[in-house]
């Protein structure tokens, strides 16, 4: 039976082990990519990133935006499935509009609200129309507006996401509890919190960990719609990582970023799963 195994064993050593080990081990050498020898500079790089401006704004910037992401986006997403996981007669079209999104490559949505968020695009044009233009602004431009802009953007493109896992998971809670508990006076409110929230329990820790670890991975919209600017004012580790690595040569220090921001995702990920074998007992 081993021998089944071996092919695809081989091709994920050779594609996916073979390489993270040889760019984690990058991260302890000065490489700039063209030189044929690497000097081994140990812990250096790591040191670096706790001293270097850029990287501590990338720092900041990503655990802002997955933070912000995952709580607006799942909030959101909730209360979304639970308006659409009633009886109204369109439904089934909201399901569909507001999921779209998601199958739209992140490229194309970047480049989509680039030119919404342009000083003379959609947005500025439409507050202008309902007499709100004294808040129109260069909205990616701005260093106090643009990281909100692209959060704005992950949440639009992603909480549909979201909102089918919260519906598959209120689809699957028992129609007779729900009932046994109106019978006994517990209202609306009281519903949700003692009867439907530990049942969703399971698809509120998926979509949570979903998004942060989104959150902190993201790059596409990023760099389509600021590349880190203005100013470094939107960067995150994996615009970081991109720039250092194949813009200014410091293939170490790139591949340090890269290191810190697997270790980031992997104690967000033990955490949610953790947090979810909690609850499951």
């Amino acid at each position: 039976m081993w021998w089944f195994v071996l092919p695809a064993a081989a091709f994920y050593v050779f594609a996916v082990v073979y390489p993270s080990v040889r760019g984690s081990l990058l991260a302890f050498t000065d490489w700039d990519g063209i030189s044929p020898n690497p000097n081994w500079v140990g812990l250096d790089q790591f040191g670096r990133i706790l001293t270097d401006p850029n990287a501590l704004t990338g720092v900041r910037n990503t655990l802002l935006i997955a933070f912000a992401v995952t709580v607006i986006q799942n909030v959101a997403a909730l209360l979304i499935a639970l308006a659409l996981n009633s009886r109204i007669r369109t439904r089934n079209i909201l399901r569909v509009v507001i999921f779209a999104p998601v199958v739209i490559t992140s490229i194309a949505v970047g480049f989509l609200w680039q030119n919404l968020f342009a000083p003379a695009g959609g947005i500025n044009e439409a507050l202008e129309t309902v007499g709100l233009g004294f808040l129109q602004q260069n909205w990616l431009g701005n260093p106090d507006t643009a990281i909100w802009s692209v959060v704005i953007v992950v949440f639009w493109q992603f909480v549909g996401y979201s909102m089918v896992i919260f519906l598959a998971g209120l689809q699957g809670i028992p129609h007779e509890v729900l009932e046994a508990a109106a019978i006994d006076g517990a209202g609306p409110i009281r519903r949700f919190w003692s009867v439907v929230r530990p049942l969703l329990a399971p698809a509120i820790t998926i979509n949570v960990m979903l998004s942060l670890i989104g959150g902190l991975k993201l790059f596409d919209q990023v760099f389509v719609m600021t590349k880190g600017g203005p100013g470094g004012a939107t960067n995150t580790i994996s615009t970081l990582i991109y720039s250092n690595a194949f813009t200014l040569g410091r293939f170490g220090f790139g591949a340090a970023l890269a290191v810190m921001l697997t270790i980031f995702v992997a104690v967000a990920s033990i955490i949610q799963y953790r947090l979810l074998a909690l609850q499951e007992r």
